[in-house]
């Protein structure tokens, strides 16, 4: 199970795929985790989330799934695990706070908030990286030999 789990083929377009959408994700996450690049922290954004009407067990995973998840995706370490993280961030952005903005993001500011079509390609990375894996170059390939 842990090879079909961290199976992955030699491609390096997955490499790209995998690498950028977990820089930009660690950019998020460490927001949220550590309070870089502007963000409120880790007891900021538990208590921001909570605000929101989520759980505090659901704020931690949300955190966490950011977070860790980035980082298994830059170096490729249960690369599959971490898009699910992700897909699952992006789908509960989308229905708790961006869809009722609806398609495009906001970039004149003329709209309330953004719309759901960055989160639409965070999906399409993470489905690309379910089904295929981290590929190339990934800690996923060297442990699944």
């Amino acid at each position: 199970m842990l090879k079909r789990l961290m199976g992955t083929i030699d491609d390096v377009s997955l490499t790209t795929l995998r690498v950028v959408l977990g820089v930009v994700f660690f950019a998020h996450g460490a927001q949220k985790m550590l309070g870089w690049f502007g963000g409120f922290g880790f007891h900021g954004t538990m208590g921001a989330f909570t605000h929101m009407g989520m759980a505090a067990p659901v704020a931690l995973l949300v955190i966490c799934a950011e977070f860790f998840g980035a980082l298994g995706l830059i170096v490729g370490l249960l690369t599959r695990i971490a898009a699910l993280g992700i897909a699952g961030l992006m789908i509960g952005a989308i229905f708790m706070v961006h869809l009722q903005n609806g398609f495009f993001m906001n970039w004149f500011g003329t709209q309330k908030g953004e719309g759901i079509e960055y989160h639409l390609l965070v999906l399409a990375m993470a489905a690309a990286l379910l089904l295929r894996g981290a590929g190339a170059f990934s800690l996923d390939r060297a442990l699944s030999k």
